[in-house]
C-alpha cells in the first residue's frame, strides 16, 4: 500500500475513531455480508474510488470495506458539521486517504474535494453531487478516465437530473436515491429517526404537546412527520404538490399555506431540496421562541441572510443551536447553523438503516465498474435492490414466500 496522505484536524483520535467504527460494524450485517461475499475476488484491485461523504463511523465502514475489497480510496466531507474529526484519524490510520475537520470553511470544504479528485479516481460515491459537478466544470481532462457515479441524496439527484436536462452530464450516475430499499427506508426511518434526535438532543425539549410544521412531504418529511406524532406534537404539513398535499391529509396531519403555519408553529422543519423556503415573510409572523432546523442536504433552506438581517444580534447559549434575537424581543432559534440537523446535531441515520444504503453504495460502485453505461442518470438494477433486501432480512432471521412456477407463470400471463 502508497502512503495514506490526509489533511484532517487531529491524527491523536484515531484510537476513539476505531471504537465507534467497531461499534457500528456489529450491527451491519448486510455490508459485512457483501465484504465477505468480494473478498477473494478483490473486485476494486487497482481501482480508485473517490467518495464524499458525511464522514462518520458507519461511512467510514464503507470506506474500510472498499479498501479491503482493493481499492485506493480518497475520501472528503460532504457537509462541514456532519465531519467527525475522530472517524477521519480513524479512516487514515485504516488506509484511506482523508481531507476534511469539522467545521471546514466553504472554501476549505471545495479545496478538500479538489484533494480527492486530485487521486484521478475512476468511480465517485457522491453525496449532494459536488465531486459530479466539480469534474464537470474544474476537471474535465479526467471524466475520460471516470467509469462512473453512484449518488444517494435527493438533493443531488435533482442536480444531476438537471445536468442531464441541460446535455453536460458526461458521465454515468446510478441514482441510489431512487432504489425502493432507500427511499422507503433510509429516507423515511433513516430520516424520522435521525432528525428527532437532532433536535432532542440539541434543545433538550420535549416535543408533546408541540406544534411541529413540516415543510415538504416527501418521504422524508413522511417520516418526520410520522415520529413527530409517536413523540405527542401536533403536525401541520405544508406543500406545493396537490398529491402529497391530500397525502398528509389523508394520513390525519393539517395541511395549510407556510405563512399560515408560521404563525402557529413551535418547531419548524425543511425537508424540499430548495432555496429560501422559509424567509423574512415567516420569520416576522413566528412566535417567541421558536425552532427552525432543516433536513435537506445544503444551508439553503433556511434564509439566513433573511435571518440576520432581521436580528438585532445572535446569542449561542448551547452548543449548535444560533438565536437570533429579533429587534421587537422576539427569538427564532437556528439549530446547526441551518445545516442537516439529524447530523450536525447528532450522529445522521441508525446503523442498521445505514447498513442498506451502504450495501446499495457498494454494489453501485461495483456496477458502474464492471459496465460500460452510456452517460446519463441511471437506476439501481432492479435484481441488486432485491438482493440487498433480501440479504437484509436473511441476516435478522426472517423468511419471506416465493412464487410457485405455477403462480410466477400466471403473473406473465395476459390470459384468464
Amino acid at each position: 500500500m502508497s502512503k495514506v496522505k490526509y489533511k484532517i484536524a487531529d491524527i491523536g483520535k484515531a484510537d476513539y475513531g476505531a471504537k465507534k467504527i467497531e461499534w457500528a460494524r456489529q450491527y451491519m450485517p448486510s455490508l459485512c455480508f457483501l465484504e465477505n461475499k468480494y473478498r477473494e475476488s478483490q473486485p476494486f484491485k487497482g481501482v480508485t474510488v473517490a467518495a464524499c461523504l458525511h464522514l462518520e463511523a458507519k461511512t467510514a465502514c464503507l470506506l474500510l470495506t472498499l479498501t479491503r475489497l482493493g481499492a485506493t480510496v480518497a475520501a472528503c466531507g460532504s457537509n462541514p458539521l456532519s465531519t467527525q474529526d475522530d472517524i477521519c484519524a480513524a479512516l487514515a490510520e485504516g488506509g484511506v486517504n482523508v481531507f476534511s475537520r469539522r467545521g471546514m470553511a466553504t472554501g476549505e470544504y471545495m479545496d478538500y474535494i479538489r484533494e480527492a479528485l486530485s487521486f484521478k479516481p475512476e468511480v465517485i460515491i457522491d453525496d449532494g453531487a459536488d465531486v459530479v459537478t466539480l469534474l464537470h466544470t474544474e476537471y474535465q481532462d479526467m471524466i475520460p478516465g471516470v467509469r462512473g457515479a453512484s449518488e444517494e441524496t435527493t438533493s443531488g439527484v435533482k442536480r444531476l437530473k438537471a445536468m442531464q436536462a441541460d446535455g453536460v452530464l458526461k458521465i454515468p450516475v446510478i441514482s441510489v436515491n431512487d432504489a425502493l430499499s432507500k427511499y422507503l427506508f433510509d429516507n423515511r426511518y433513516g430520516t424520522g429517526q435521525s432528525v428527532w434526535d437532532g433536535v432532542v438532543r440539541t434543545t433538550n425539549m420535549v416535543v408533546a404537546g408541540r406544534t411541529v410544521v413540516v415543510i415538504g412531504y416527501g418521504w422524508c418529511g413522511k417520516g418526520v412527520a410520522m415520529r413527530a406524532v409517536g413523540l405527542g406534537a401536533r403536525v401541520i404539513v405544508t406543500e406545493i404538490d396537490p398529491h402529497k398535499a391530500c397525502e398528509a391529509l389523508m394520513d390525519g396531519f393539517d395541511v395549510m399555506p407556510l405563512e399560515e403555519a408560521a404563525r402557529a408553529g413551535d418547531i419548524f422543519l425543511t425537508l424540499t431540496g430548495n432555496i429560501n423556503v422559509i424567509n423574512k415573510r415567516h420569520f416576522s409572523l413566528m412566535k417567541n421562541g421558536a425552532v427552525l432546523g432543516n433536513a435537506g442536504h445544503f444551508d439553503v433552506e433556511i434564509c439566513k441572510p433573511d435571518l440576520e438581517a432581521m436580528a438585532d444580534h445572535v446569542e449561542r447559549l448551547r452548543d449548535n443551536i444560533d438565536t437570533y434575537v429579533m429587534k421587537d424581543g422576539r427569538r427564532l432559534n437556528l439549530l446547526g447553523e441551518g445545516r442537516l440537523t439529524n447530523l450536525a446535531c447528532a450522529d445522521g441515520h441508525p446503523i442498521e438503516i445505514m447498513d442498506l444504503s451502504f450495501s446499495l453504495q457498494l454494489e453501485a460502485a461495483l456496477h458502474v465498474y464492471a459496465n460500460k453505461m452510456p452517460p446519463g442518470v441511471h437506476t439501481v438494477p432492479e435484481e441488486t435492490d432485491r438482493a440487498v433486501m433480501e440479504s437484509k432480512l436473511a441476516s435478522l432471521g426472517i423468511k419471506i414466500d416465493a412464487l410457485t412456477p405455477e403462480q410466477a407463470e400466471y403473473m406473465k400471463s395476459w390470459r384468464e
